[in-house]
C-alpha cells in the first residue's frame, strides 16, 4: 500500500450475533472447556479451543490458532442500489490440534447458518469473532469444512485518520479493500497474513435500469460468466496463495482493457469512466512494468496480472490487491510501480507478521527509486540523500521509530515503514554491490514464493549471498532507535 497518512488500527466493537442473552452467555461459557464427540472413557478424542488471535503484538485480535485455511470458496449475491450482500463461505481448512473449537474473525453481518463436516455447528458472536462449536471435535491434521451463510449491509471500517477499509460503497457499486483487517467485513475467515489461501470467488448482481450488467473484477482469471436475465454471475479463481488482505472485489461500471506482458502474462485493467481520461495510460503502463520488474525482482509470481481504476476519490490510498492492484483515482506513475512491485514483495512473499511489513514497504519504495533513476531523474543514491536531509516530499516523520518496530497497530503504515525501509535496502546495495544485491533480490521472491517470510530470513540471505557481516549496517539503519550522525 502506497501511505497517505498514519493508517489507523481497528475497533473491536461488540457485533449483534446468532444469539443474545443467556444463550450466547452460556454458550460461551461452556465453550472454554474442551468438548468431545462423544464422553471421555469411550476412546473419544478430547480436544481444546483454538485460539483468538496468532499472537501478534500489533493486531492481536486477527486470525485463529488450531487450524490452517487451504481454500475459501465464497459465494456473493450483492445488490448495489441497496448495498446488501448474502454470502456462503466454505472454508477448507487442516486443523493444527484436535480442535473442540475454533474462532473465524467476522465484523458484522448476520450469520444465518453454520455447519462443519455437513453437521449443525454452535455460532456464537464475540465482538469480532465468530465462535463455531462443531458437533464432533475435529481431529489433528483432520481436512475439514467449515460452510457459513451470512447476510447484511456489509461495513466500511474507519481508520484513526479517517481512511476507509472494508466493504466501501462507490457511485456506481462498492469495492472491497482489507488491509489490515478490512477483508472480515465480507466474509469469514482466518484473517492474519500468515494464513494464505487459495480462492474461488462468485458473484452475483442485478442488471440496471437499462438492462446492462454491472461488471464484477475480483482476484486471478475469470472462469466463468454467466447472463441469467436478469442477473449476472462472474467467478474469479485465484490458484496462488493469497493472504485475506490482499482479497478484492470492486462492483460497477468499468471500460476493459486486455493485453499481455512480453512472457505473454495475461493483462486485465478496468477503468471507470469517469478516470478514463487521466488513466489514459494505464493499460499500456501495466504490462511496461511487470515486464521491468521482472528483469529486477525474477518472474513475475502469478498468472495474471493487471489494475482496477475505480472512481472513489475519497480513499486517499491505493491497494497492491493481488494480480489486479486497486486505485481510488487515476494513479501516478511511481505510484503504479509501487503497486506492481507489492506482486513480488508482499503479495507472493507476504510479511509473517505485521512487524515485517517494512519488507514489502520498503522494498516497493525502493522500486519506485529505481524506476525513477531508470526514467532519467534522480539516481537512487540522490533519492537517498533527499530522505537522509528530509528535503524529499515523502521523508518528513521517518525517524519517528524503527521500521521494524511500529509502536502500535494504528502506526504500521507511517513513514519509517516506507522511506526508511527503502533506505535500510539502498544501504545493503551499497554494501555488496549491484550483482549481488540483485540476486539476494531475485533468490528473495524465488525462495520463499507464495509463502511467508520475516525480517530475519532477510538478514540471513543478505548475509549468506554477499559473504559479509551485516550486523553494524541493519544495527543502525534498520534496528536503530534515531537518525544515524552520518550517511
Amino acid at each position: 500500500m502506497k501511505p497517505r497518512m498514519a493508517k489507523g488500527s481497528r475497533p473491536r466493537s461488540a457485533v449483534p450475533g446468532c444469539l443474545s442473552g443467556w444463550a450466547a452467555t452460556a454458550l460461551l461459557l461452556a465453550a472454554t472447556t474442551s468438548c468431545t464427540g462423544s464422553a471421555p472413557g469411550n476412546g473419544a478424542v478430547v480436544g481444546k479451543p483454538g485460539t483468538a488471535g496468532v499472537g501478534d503484538r500489533l493486531f492481536p485480535a486477527l486470525g485463529n490458532g488450531g487450524y490452517d485455511v487451504v481454500h475459501y470458496g465464497l459465494t456473493l449475491d450483492y445488490v448495489p442500489e441497496t448495498n446488501h450482500l448474502r454470502g456462503t463461505a466454505v472454508i477448507t481448512a487442516r486443523a493444527t490440534q484436535d480442535l473442540s473449537r475454533f474462532n473465524l474473525d467476522l465484523s458484522g453481518l448476520r450469520v444465518r447458518t453454520t455447519t462443519v463436516q455437513g453437521a449443525r455447528a454452535q455460532a456464537a458472536r464475540s465482538g469480532d469473532e465468530l465462535l463455531v462449536t462443531p458437533a464432533k471435535t475435529v481431529r489433528n491434521r483432520e481436512i475439514f469444512k467449515t460452510v457459513v451463510t451470512y447476510d447484511g449491509i456489509p461495513r466500511t471500517l474507519k481508520d484513526d485518520d479517517g481512511g476507509l477499509e472494508g466493504w466501501t460503497e462507490t457511485d456506481d457499486g462498492s469495492t472491497a479493500l482489507g488491509q489490515p483487517s478490512g477483508s472480515m467485513t465480507w466474509f469469514p475467515g482466518n484473517h492474519h497474513p500468515s494464513d494464505k489461501a487459495t480462492y474461488d470467488i462468485t458473484v452475483t448482481v442485478p442488471k440496471d435500469e437499462d438492462g446492462d450488467p454491472y461488471d464484477v473484477i475480483s482476484n486471478g482469471e475469470l472462469v466463468t460468466e454467466e447472463d441469467k436475465g436478469e442477473t449476472v454471475t462472474r467467478h474469479w479463481r485465484t490458484e496462488e496463495p493469497m493472504a485475506s488482505y490482499l482479497a478484492h472485489v470492486s462492483v460497477g461500471c468499468f471500460d476493459i482493457h486486455k493485453s499481455r506482458t512480453s512472457d505473454g502474462v495475461p493483462v486485465y485493467v478496468a477503468i471507470d469512466p469517469d478516470e478514463a481520461e487521466d488513466s489514459a495510460d494505464v493499460a499500456d503502463l501495466v504490462p511496461e512494468i511487470v515486464d521491468w520488474a521482472g528483469r529486477r525482482f525474477g518472474p513475475y509470481p502469478f498468472s495474471s496480472t493487471g489494475a482496477v481504476v475505480d472512481h472513489l476519490p475519497g480513499l486517499d490510498y491505493a491497494l497492491e490487491t493481488q494480480t489486479k492492484a486497486f486505485f481510488g483515482q487515476a494513479p501516478e506513475e511511481k505510484l503504479l510501480v509501487h503497486e506492481l512491485a507489492h506482486q513480488w514483495f508482499g503479495n507472493s512473499v507476504t510479511p509473517r507478521r505485521w512487524k515485517d511489513i517494512w519488507l514489502s514497504e520498503g522494498l516497493a519504495t525502493y522500486a519506485e527509486w529505481l524506476w525513477e533513476e531508470e526514467r532519467g531523474n534522480r539516481s537512487t543514491t540522490e533519492i537517498f540523500g533527499d530522505f537522509y536531509d528530509g528535503t524529499d516530499a515523502e521523508s518528513e516523520g521517518i525517524w519517528a521509530f524503527p521500521p521494524t518496530d511500529p509502536p502500535s497497530g494504528g502506526r504500521v503504515f507511517d513513514p519509517p515503514v516506507y522511506g526508511r525501509g527503502a533506505m535500510v535496502v539502498h544501504k545493503v546495495r551499497r554494501a555488496v554491490g549491484d550483482e549481488t544485491f540483485f540476486d539476494i533480490l531475485r533468490t528473495w521472491t524465488r525462495q520463499h514464493r507464495h509463502g511467508n517470510a520475516d525480517t530475519r530470513q532477510f538478514i540471513a540471505l543478505c548475509e549468506n549471498k554477499s559473504g559479509k557481516d551485516l550486523t553494524a549496517l541493519f544495527d543502525t539503519w534498520l534496528f536503530g532507535k534515531k537518525k544515524p550522525s552520518r550517511m
